[in-house]
């Protein structure tokens, strides 16, 4: 497993460390150091983009009963540098991606301008754009990008990340970045390959550690969470990318 830590010299050094990563192992830890330098200046604003997941509606189509999990998502395109958000449309998964949940248009709320026109988010998407499309060895024509805020929260019980398992998301890549993680134990990210041959284990514990993953090639899972400080607000905010080449 590779680990960037340290953001190299330059975005173009930095960049091409993860697409070799990628390429060779379908994964990719960036520590938070190493995210924030390649955000640049957006990052000087992580404050108010992070508050933006204190205003996520709850998760109303788990089939599990549970209701630890908040959302909001969005959708946009990506062509040749210029990215359009695009209307509020449903989140869909067929079953042979999440046996849970999937099967269903899934009408989350949207994601407020202030996060979807955040300069983070901006320089999020043009980040995968160029990564992803140099792993792939060429610039799709367009990109389909799904955003999603998540907040789980580990109140009466424990929240559960993932609780449609390991899985793979139905997608080409995928960019995981954690927010903020708040009186919590556990949520430990794990990869693996389809024949369940671990890859990976380690925790995104500080805001700006995340996993970028071919999710044609390995599968993901975080273990749940549970509060540590009884009384007090427990939760885990991760923002999740998934870009589709059409």
């Amino acid at each position: 497993m590779d680990d960037i830590a340290d953001p190299g010299r330059g975005d173009e050094a930095a960049e091409a460390r993860l697409v070799a990563a990628l390429r060779a192992d379908g994964f990719v830890r960036v520590q938070a150091e190493a995210m924030h330098a390649l955000l640049g200046a957006a990052a000087t604003s992580w404050r108010a983009f992070a508050e933006t997941w204190d205003d996520l509606g709850v998760d109303c189509y788990m089939a599990d009963g549970g209701r630890y999990r908040r959302r909001r998502h969005a959708v946009f395109r990506l062509a040749q540098g210029r990215i359009d958000r695009q209307p509020h449309q449903p989140h869909f998964q067929s079953r042979d991606y999440n046996q849970l949940n999937g099967g269903v248009e899934r009408w989350f709320e949207a994601v407020l301008g202030a996060a979807a026109s955040h300069p983070i988010l901006r320089r999020l998407l043009e980040l995968g754009d160029e990564v992803f499309s140099a792993a792939e060895g060429r610039r799709p024509p367009t990109w389909r990008v799904e955003v999603h805020q998540f907040r789980i929260e580990a109140a009466e019980e424990i929240g559960r990340p993932t609780p449609e398992g390991f899985h793979r998301d139905g997608v080409d890549w995928v960019l995981v970045m954690l927010l903020e993680r708040t009186n919590v134990g556990e949520g430990v990210t794990e990869i693996g390959r389809p024949d369940g041959t671990s890859l990976g284990r380690f925790t995104l514990s500080r805001p700006g550690d995340a996993v970028l993953l071919d999710d044609r090639r390995v599968l993901h899972g975080v273990t749940p969470i549970h509060r540590l400080a009884p009384g007090a607000a427990a939760f885990r905010d991760v923002l999740v990318i998934t870009f589709i080449a059409t």
